[in-house]
């Protein structure tokens, strides 16, 4: 059997017509990808297969996922995993994420979503034209989720994260909240919602950066 590609995608969801449809439309748009169903076989194609990129639903058959999220961390340490969660299981599922490297989406997601999120993760395609993305004294690695402001290193949650990353798709330019909730949570959420994480990331990143305009949404600043 030939090498997969190197920037193959293992998709971990469980054996459902609508998670059979995912994998074709992820083929369909040009991802390189296979699928098990189960946490045992997870951990079993990721060391056969050494995925770039691992897509794992925490509500697999199987052992428990935490295990098996924690083992996939352990054996591929370099690998990404965008864990699918509901909204229930998404506090305790944050916990166990390394900080910029994975990523999660709520369920129900959007296919196009999940191939936006394996794009920015594997810098696929023409969507990402830098590894290094730079604003002012602000520096993203998109490579390894390296954040660092006036050359010290910030650690971002998944979701800070991602705001970052969605603020800086338009610097300067005034960015509504609806917009922000719509690339960050894949689905409206309240206005409170991304205040409380904008106010995060100020924390982080320094709340000069940020810049609110009253009615509109938020300017990154440089």
């Amino acid at each position: 059997m030939p090498a997969p590609p190197a920037d193959h995608v293992l998709l971990a969801l469980p054996p459902t017509a609508a998670s059979a449809s995912v994998l074709r439309s992820l083929r369909s748009d040009g991802v390189s990808v296979s699928a098990v169903g189960d946490g045992i076989g997870v951990l079993d194609a990721v060391r056969a297969r050494d995925p770039a990129l691992v897509v794992l639903d925490v509500e697999l058959p199987g052992p428990d996922q935490s295990a098996v999220l924690a083992a996939v961390q352990h054996e591929a340490p370099n690998v990404p995993v965008i864990a699918v969660t509901p909204r229930e299981r998404r506090a305790a599922l944050l916990r166990l994420l390394r900080g910029d490297r994975d990523d999660y989406l709520l369920r129900p997601f959007a296919v196009d979503e999940l191939a936006a999120r394996i794009r920015l993760r594997l810098r696929l395609g023409p969507a990402i034209d830098h590894a290094v993305l730079r604003h002012g004294e602000l520096v993203v690695d998109t490579e390894f989720g390296d954040v660092a402001v006036d050359g010290q290193q910030v650690s971002l949650s998944p979701t800070e994260y991602a705001l970052l990353m969605a603020m800086l798709a338009a610097p300067g330019e005034v960015v509504a909240p609806d917009r922000l909730a719509r690339e960050v949570w894949s689905e409206p959420a309240s206005a409170n919602l991304v205040q409380v994480y904008i106010s995060y990331l100020r924390r982080k990143i320094g709340p000069e950066r940020i810049r609110t305009v009253r009615g509109a949404g938020y300017v990154l600043e440089p």
